[in-house]
């Protein structure tokens, strides 16, 4: 079902629900005050015929029956009944009455009683005969008659309820239909936006939506900004896929020459060794950068292919040390162990000691490798939920024009054209962080040195 066509439907079966609702209170209110209304002009009737009847005085007796005359029509099947009551308070009844006597008797007791038979309605009124000064007589005076105002009332009403309720419905439908256009028009125009956009098409956004600070806005806020993201990933991609086509080719390329430059004709020994420690090299350089895609690719998902158990952080910043020693000799790695924890279990995070150890001496060997083999400072510290890592150096730094894309693969800052490097190691190290559900974080400036904080959560 379509949203347009639900909103219609919610729309007009609330509104119809309200009507219905607020039509119904007034008919049975309109049905109670009617019962009372009818009850009082059968009251007034009571109250004259019974003055009429008993009064002894001629004059006030024409007065009763000048006002019933004039101003009391008949009403429809209206009916008289006087019933003496003796001085013990009992009833004479001398004719069959089609009424209960109980009700006769309630109006003994509270001096009125109402009682309804279908469209038929009774009043019984106490009337006390005062003509006489010394004995009071009480008679019950009983009128009843046939309601037809109320019925023809009430079928007025009825329909004029059930024409409202089929207006409401026409109109309720028509105000849906405008109120659901108005208010699916801005989606209507995203989805005709977003129909445009295409992976050729990434530069493009919904920008044809007014701002109104709403839910829509914040809609279209959302997908611009997973649109920059994608724009973002699509361009890494392509940036990736064109360094590392050039990063292996380069080696390639060289194998190819080498050897086909070798086969051309017979050759010296020392020429043929020459050209395979050529090969050899370029096959260990190109080695080493498939190995570095495979990190990157395996460390860029869940890490569920990966062996995580609890590990000591000092240990493989340890390990990681002796490695870079094997590599560089003569660095300048500093290890500060002040602040390492005095408990040993602020030390254990869950991981793999292998990745982390490789992340580690990837930083070590860049920070080296970048300051020219000054000093290092490497800290570890703890605080209450995380490890802290810091390694820290006053190398050449990273240019603040570069920053944004130190984490794209095979992206090497504009100032490292004369170090050799892949650009491949700082990315690596991230993901391997990331993996552990840590964070890497790089603060660089030009010509001073470079400081990276690793954050890793403590096992618990």
């Amino acid at each position: 079902m379509k949203i347009q066509l639900r909103i219609i439907l919610i729309f007009s079966l609330f509104t119809i629900l309200i009507v219905l609702a607020i039509n119904s209170l007034q008919y049975y209110f309109v049905n109670e005050n009617s019962f009372d209304d009818f009850y009082k002009r059968l009251e007034i009737r009571a109250i004259v015929a019974a003055s009429t009847r008993f009064e002894e005085d001629q004059l006030n007796k024409n007065t009763y029956e000048d006002i019933r005359r004039q101003h009391l029509e008949i009403l429809p099947r209206e009916q008289e009944y006087f019933i003496p009551v003796t001085a013990d308070g009992d009833l004479v009844i001398n004719e069959e009455l089609p009424y209960d006597e109980a009700f006769l008797r309630q109006a003994l007791k509270t001096g009125q009683s109402r009682f309804r038979d279908d469209d038929i309605f009774y009043l019984a009124h106490l009337y006390a005969d005062k003509s006489d000064e010394n004995n009071t007589r009480y008679f019950l005076t009983v009128l009843s008659a046939k309601n037809e105002f109320l019925n023809d009332y009430l079928a007025n009403l009825r329909t004029l309820i059930l024409i409202g309720a089929m207006l409401t419905i026409i109109v309720s439908i028509l105000f849906g239909i405008i109120f659901s256009k108005i208010i699916l028009h801005p989606i209507r125009k995203i989805g005709t936006r977003m129909k445009t956009i295409s992976a050729n098409q990434l530069h493009l956004r919904i920008d044809d939506v007014e701002d109104t600070k709403d839910e829509i806005s914040a809609l279209v806020n959302s997908f611009n900004d997973m649109l920059n993201r994608l724009e973002v990933a699509f361009e890494t991609q392509k940036n990736f896929i064109s360094n590392a086509s050039h990063e292996l080719k380069t080696p390639l390329t060289s194998i190819i020459g080498e050897s086909e430059y070798v086969l051309s004709k017979d050759r010296e020994v020392r020429e043929y060794k020459a050209a395979l420690n050529t090969v050899l090299t370029q096959a260990d350089r190109l080695r080493y950068l498939v190995d570095s895609l495979l990190h990157i690719a395996q460390t860029g998902f869940d890490g569920k292919g990966q062996a995580f158990q609890i590990i000591r952080i000092d240990e493989v910043i340890y390990n990681a040390k002796v490695h870079v020693d094997n590599i560089i000799p003569d660095n300048k790695i500093r290890f500060n162990p002040n602040l390492l924890p005095e408990d040993d279990t602020m030390l254990l995070v869950y991981g793999n000691a292998d990745l982390l150890e490789s992340a580690i001496i990837n930083l070590l060997i860049n920070a080296c490798k970048y300051s020219d083999n000054k000093v290092v400072k490497l800290v570890l510290a703890a605080s209450s939920s995380t490890l802290i890592i810091v390694i820290e150096d006053i190398g050449i730094g990273i240019p603040k024009d570069d920053m944004p894309y130190i984490y794209d693969p095979f992206f090497r800052a504009s100032n490292t054209t004369d170090i050799h490097g892949y650009g491949i190691g700082l990315p690596l190290s991230r993901n391997i962080i990331r993996l552990h559900k840590g964070e890497l974080h790089v603060e660089s400036i030009e010509r001073r040195g470079t400081k990276i904080r690793i954050e890793l959560p403590l096992y618990k």
